[in-house]
C-alpha cells in the first residue's frame, strides 16, 4: 500500500507534506516550515507524528521542528553533511542510505547546490520524491552554497529516477518558472502545452505540484542542457552540459518576466 500523502500550503508559497505509512500508522512530515498547520492537520486526521524529514537547513524548511518535536516526541531526520544546522536533529543520513517510515524505506540522495548539505528522499514503492529546493516543477533551486557542476550532478541523480516518480517539491513556483522556460526553449511543444495547463490551474487557485519526473524531463530546462533548442537559444551549441546548465541558471537569476 502506498503512502497517504497530504499537501499543506503554508507561508506564501511553501508546501509541507504529511505522509502516513498505512500498515504501521507511522507518520512523517517533510520540511515543516511552521508547526501550527501541521498540528491542525494531524488532529483533523487523528494521526500521530513520528518523524520529521528535513531536506536542508533554511528556516522555511525547519522552522517548525522544535515545536513539533516538543508536541509529539517525534524523531528528526536530516542531512549528515549539514547536521549542525538542523534544529533538533536525531538521525543524520547521507547518500544512498535508507531511512524507514514504518514499512516503507526512503533512499537518500545527497544533492548539494542550493545548500552544501541538501538531501532528497525517494520512496520507491510509493513513487514519491521529496526534493526540497533542489528540483522544482519547471525549475531548480538557486545556487546559494554550491557550484553549477555540483547542482547539475545533483539534478542528474534525480533525473535518473523512473518517469512515473511524483515530484513533491517545496514551493509553488511553477507559473513563474514556466514564464522563464518558454523564453529559453521556445520550440518545445510539450513545454508550451504545459504552460497553458499551468496558467489554467493557477487561475483556478489549484496547485501545480506534484508533477511527474517524466514531465520534468520533457519540459524543465534545468534537466535539459542536452536540448538542441535550448543550446541554440543560449548560443552554446558546442558547450558541455554543465556550461549550458550554468548559463540557464544565470539567466533565470536575472529574469524579470
Amino acid at each position: 500500500m502506498p503512502l497517504d500523502i497530504v499537501q499543506i500550503p503554508v507561508l506564501n508559497d511553501n508546501y509541507v507534506y504529511l505522509m502516513r505509512e498505512p500498515q504501521s500508522g507511522a507518520v512523517g512530515v517533510v520540511d515543516p516550515a511552521v508547526h501550527e498547520p501541521v498540528l491542525a492537520e494531524l488532529n483533523k486526521r487523528g494521526w500521530t507524528l513520528t518523524h520529521i524529514f528535513n531536506t536542508h537547513h533554511h528556516p522555511d524548511h525547519v522552522g517548525g521542528n522544535m515545536a513539533l518535536k516538543e508536541a509529539t516526541g517525534c524523531k528528526i531526520i536530516g542531512p549528515e553533511a549539514d547536521a549542525e544546522r538542523i534544529p533538533g536533529l536525531d538521525i543524520a543520513v547521507a547518500d544512498n542510505e535508507g531511512i524507514n517510515l514504518g514499512q516503507e524505506t526512503a533512499r537518500v540522495f545527497d544533492v548539494p547546490g542550493h545548500t552544501r548539505g541538501h538531501i532528497a528522499y525517494w520512496f520507491a514503492k510509493s513513487q514519491a520524491l521529496f526534493c526540497g529546493d533542489t528540483l522544482f516543477a519547471l525549475g531548480c533551486g538557486r545556487l546559494f552554497e554550491g557550484t553549477p557542476a555540483q547542482m547539475w550532478a545533483s539534478l542528474s541523480k534525480l533525473r535518473a529516477l523512473p518517469d512515473d516518480t511524483r515530484v513533491y517539491c517545496a514551493h509553488e513556483y511553477t507559473e513563474s518558472n514556466a514564464r522563464f522556460a518558454v523564453t529559453v526553449e521556445p520550440g518545445n511543444a510539450a513545454l508550451l502545452a504545459r504552460y497553458d495547463t499551468i496558467k489554467a490551474l493557477r487561475a483556478a487557485g489549484k496547485p501545480t505540484v506534484p508533477s511527474s519526473l517524466g514531465e520534468e524531463k520533457a519540459t524543465n530546462p534545468f534537466l535539459r542542457p542536452m536540448s538542441a533548442n535550448l543550446r541554440a537559444t543560449l548560443g552554446l551549441q558546442a558547450a558541455d552540459d554543465v556550461a549550458v546548465f550554468a548559463e540557464t541558471r544565470k539567466r533565470k537569476d536575472s529574469f524579470r518576466g
